[in-house]
C-alpha cells in the first residue's frame, strides 16, 4: 500500500488565488505526520495542466494505491463537492448531474469532507475583522457566504452559516448576527433589514470565502452598493488556521488506513 493525497479547490484566473492555495498545502505537507506521503495541489477548472485529472495521474505515477481526495471548499453546500464525488463514482446526494463525466482511476479513493463549521474558523473570521471592530456590544455581524438557489445544497449553506453566524457572536461578543447567500441574491435585503430593525448597531460585513478575488473585491461590495457598512474583504487565506485543517484531515485519514 502506498497512500497519497489530492486536494481539490476551485481555481481561478488570479495567479495570486492560486499561489495561496498551493502555498497553504505546502505548509500543511510539511507536517512531520505527512512524511514521504505524496501530496497534489489540483483544480476543478481554469488552472491547465493541473486540473483534477492531472492530480490523480500525477499520483498514479507516483505508485499511489489508497488515495485521500479531499475537497478544499468553504461548505457541503457548494455543488461542486458534489459533482467532483459523482465523478468519482459516489453517490448523489441531490438529483443534480454534474458534467465532469468519470475520472480515470486506479487507486483506492477516500472522499474528505469541505471545512463547513469547523471550530477553528470561527476564530479565523473574527481575526479577520478584529481591526474593524470598535465596540462589539453595539456591532453586528453580517456572514455572507457564496450559497446555492439548489435544493439539498441550498439547506446545508443555510445550516452551515447560520450555526458559523451564531458561533462568531458568541466569540467575539457581538450584539446580534445574521447570514446571507450571494445565491440566491440575499446580501442586500439582509443588511437593510438588520439596520431598519436595529439601527444603533454598526454592521461587520463578514465574507466567507477561501482566497481573495472576484467575490470578496468585486461582488460583495457590489450587491452592498448605497448601503452603510464596515468591510475590509478579507479572505480565509493566508491563513495557518486552513493549513492546520488541512494537516488534521491529511493526518487523520492516514492513521486510520495505516491502522
Amino acid at each position: 500500500m502506498k497512500p497519497g493525497i489530492l486536494v481539490i479547490s476551485h481555481g481561478s484566473r488570479e495567479a495570486s488565488w492560486v499561489e495561496l492555495v498551493d502555498a497553504a498545502v505546502r505548509q500543511a505537507s510539511a507536517s512531520p505526520l505527512l512524511a514521504d506521503v505524496p501530496i497534489v495541489s489540483s483544480f476543478l477548472e481554469i488552472v491547465e495542466g493541473r486540473l483534477i485529472q492531472d492530480g490523480i495521474d500525477e499520483l498514479e505515477r507516483a505508485g499511489v494505491t489508497d488515495m485521500l481526495v479531499l475537497p478544499l471548499f468553504v461548505s457541503s453546500g457548494s455543488t461542486h463537492v458534489d459533482e467532483i464525488g459523482q465523478a468519482f463514482g459516489l453517490p448523489w446526494v441531490s438529483d443534480l448531474e454534474g458534467d465532469l463525466g468519470t475520472f480515470r482511476v486506479e487507486a483506492k479513493v477516500t472522499y474528505g469532507s469541505p471545512i463547513d463549521d469547523d471550530p477553528e474558523i470561527a476564530e479565523l473570521l473574527l481575526a479577520n475583522i478584529a481591526e474593524l471592530s470598535e465596540a462589539p456590544e453595539r456591532e453586528a455581524v453580517l456572514l455572507i457566504g457564496h450559497g446555492s438557489k439548489e435544493k439539498v445544497f441550498h439547506e446545508r449553506w443555510q445550516h452551515g452559516l447560520s450555526l458559523l453566524a451564531a458561533r462568531l457572536e458568541a466569540l467575539g461578543g457581538f450584539a446580534h448576527s445574521e447570514h446571507a447567500m450571494l445565491l440566491p441574491d440575499q446580501a442586500a435585503a439582509k443588511l437593510a433589514a438588520m439596520q431598519s430593525e436595529r439601527p444603533e448597531l454598526a454592521v461587520i460585513v463578514v465574507p466567507l470565502f477561501l482566497s481573495p478575488g472576484y467575490f470578496t473585491n468585486h461582488v460583495v461590495p457590489a450587491r452592498l452598493a448605497g448601503l452603510t457598512y464596515r468591510y475590509n474583504g478579507r479572505a480565509m487565506l493566508p491563513n495557518p488556521a486552513i493549513e492546520r485543517w488541512l494537516t488534521r484531515q491529511m493526518a487523520s485519514w492516514l492513521e486510520r488506513i495505516v491502522d
